[in-house]
């Protein structure tokens, strides 16, 4: 079977695309920063926080594993499965019947079926990963510094991945996981860095260190 023949046309495009998107993040360009001083929190993907759909938003996110690598990374392995999937349905149509499926049914099976894969495969890589640990400083300076959670939800045994700024002004990416463990901290909410454990952070929300004292 061709990968360039018409029935295989989504899956070639897949592997273009993924190919791109791995050349932008080995020359540094995979993660643009939007972040800024500003009101309204912006993801790392380029979206706005939208505060009364973090639940549910924060749910699919981490369904997905989004959280636990860097979006572009997500995007390639979830790309160059679709891509490998989708070719081994018409390689399997072809050898049962005779000729492979349309390109569009074969796109929607691979597309629905890479999705669990892909969510299943990046939690390992994600603790393999440096979590774009890019600085010349130690991470251990970030321990005190106020960060944003940008993807998934920030629960016990569940990392979320959240922004944060050192004292040069650089922006990193770190893991962070809530210091009590019955807090859940949405996509959107800033916490307080509190501590360091391997590659995973800590944080406390602000929201709830400001009505702290309004319950003793």
């Amino acid at each position: 079977m061709s990968l360039f023949a018409d029935y295989n046309l989504p899956f070639a495009i897949a592997l273009g695309v993924m190919a791109l998107l791995t050349l932008l993040q080995v020359i540094g360009l995979g993660d643009f920063d939007f972040g800024g001083d500003v009101d309204l929190d912006v993801g790392a993907d380029g979206e706005i926080a939208d505060p009364t759909s973090a639940g549910l938003g924060g749910a699919i996110t981490t369904l997905l594993g989004l959280g636990k690598v860097p979006l572009f990374v997500w995007l390639i392995v979830y790309l160059l499965l679709f891509a490998v999937i989708g070719m081994s349905i018409q390689a399997f149509a072809s050898d049962l019947t005779g000729t492979p499926l349309f390109a569009w049914l074969a796109a929607l099976i691979a597309g629905g079926a890479s999705l669990p894969v892909t969510a299943t495969l990046v939690r390992p890589l994600g603790r393999l990963l440096p979590q774009d640990e890019t600085s010349a400083v130690s991470l251990n300076t970030l321990v005190g510094k106020r960060a944003v959670i940008t993807d998934g939800t920030s629960e016990k045994g569940s990392a979320a991945r959240a922004r944060v700024r050192d004292h040069h002004g650089q922006t990193h990416y770190v893991m962070v996981e809530p210091h009590e463990d019955a807090s859940v901290i949405p996509a959107g909410d800033e916490v307080l860095l509190v501590r360091r454990e391997g590659n995973v952070f800590f944080g406390v929300p602000l929201a709830e260190r400001k009505l702290a004292p309004m319950g003793n």
